[in-house]
């Protein structure tokens, strides 16, 4: 009786096992059935191109475009991953600056609280300062890979945001650049199987350095880890981006060049942001970021409209509230609005 129950065991565990094995052997085989015929498919489309006679570029810009042309027949894009696919087109042409973040030119905007506090060391440069000042972000970002790193339409990248406010109607005190900031990046970028609702899902993750590139008891600067988590469907999109700040030394002296800047930026700037973007129509698009610390109740949002004006300019309106404008105003509370011209947008 015993060996009859010993020997039923073993033939059901014995069974399980080999169908698991063999979903597994199954799988294995659809994907690897799957990817043939996926670099079959940009294969044929690199022979029929070649035998048109009709192109003149380079191998490899070739080889992205079949690469993309077959990507997209393999899912149902929404505008944010036509404009990852149609970026990817580009992004080995040399005379092709490929966009990251929206760029902009806000030639006035206008603060109900502007921050003279960090200029106070120069009193006459301090009260030379005007509320309403010009503002302006560019942002780009450069392919660090030719092929698929890890998975199927992925990239690794260099990303450059450049964001400056300029006291242009301050004539008494020469107009100066008030801040600049930098924050270079490199990022990595994949889609992710999943389709929840009929969309399509991504991931990234990054190493960031942002800082106002000034010295001593102006300079602001922090590290940063961040993992965004992005749906796109239709004509919206959704991205989820958490952060850890990597740790600095504590100053022994203000005027040290060496140690943390701003070691309570996380009491005003948080650990996440949540970014969302929707597509009224080809031309009428409005973004939303939004940054909280729950503990202390700081945060910040930000919203960007963008409307057609004349033939490819396209105006722009932007609203902020709360700390973070900039990172001289990191743990500085306002209010600023703020007009101009998109150079770029979101999708």
């Amino acid at each position: 009786m015993k060996l009859a129950r010993l020997l039923t065991h073993l033939m059901f565990t014995i069974s399980i096992t080999f169908t698991i094995f063999s979903a597994h052997a199954v799988d294995s085989v659809e994907d690897e059935y799957e990817q043939f015929n996926y670099l079959k498919k940009i294969d044929t489309c690199i022979n029929n191109i070649k035998k048109s006679g009709l192109y003149d570029g380079t191998q490899e810009q070739l080889n992205q475009y079949c690469k993309v042309e077959t990507l997209k027949k393999s899912f149902k894009p929404g505008r944010y991953a036509k404009r990852i696919l149609e970026e990817k087109m580009t992004e080995f042409n040399p005379f092709v600056i490929t966009p990251h973040k929206p760029s902009y030119i806000l030639p006035a905007t206008i603060t109900d609280n502007f921050n003279r506090e960090p200029y106070e060391f120069v009193e006459d440069y301090a009260l030379g300062m005007k509320i309403v000042e010009a503002k302006y972000q560019v942002s780009f970002k450069i392919p660090l890979n030719s092929g698929d790193l890890l998975t199927r339409g992925d990239g690794l990248y260099f990303g450059m945001t450049i964001k400056a406010w300029w006291q242009l109607y301050s004539s008494e005190i020469s107009k100066p650049f008030r801040e600049t900031n930098y924050q270079p990046e490199i990022f990595y970028r994949s889609p992710l199987p999943w389709k929840p609702f009929g969309g399509n899902m991504g991931y990234a993750v990054s190493f960031e350095h942002q800082s106002n590139g000034q010295t001593q008891i102006l300079s602001r600067s922090w590290n940063r880890i961040v993992g965004s988590l992005i749906f796109e469907k239709g004509d919206y999109m959704l991205m989820f981006n958490p952060w850890y700040r990597i740790p600095e030394t504590d100053k022994t002296d203000p005027l040290s060049s060496k140690g943390d800047d701003n070691p309570d930026i996380e009491d005003y700037m948080g650990n996440y942001e949540m970014y969302a973007a929707y597509a009224f129509n080809d031309h009428n698009k409005i973004t939303v970021l939004v940054r909280k610390n729950w503990r202390t109740g700081n945060g910040a949002i930000e919203l960007n409209y963008t409307y057609p004006l004349q033939k490819k300019l396209i105006g722009t309106i932007q609203y902020f509230s709360g700390y973070g404008e900039s990172m001289i105003d990191y743990d500085h509370k306002q209010q600023k609005f703020g007009l101009g011209i998109a150079l770029t947008e979101i999708f």
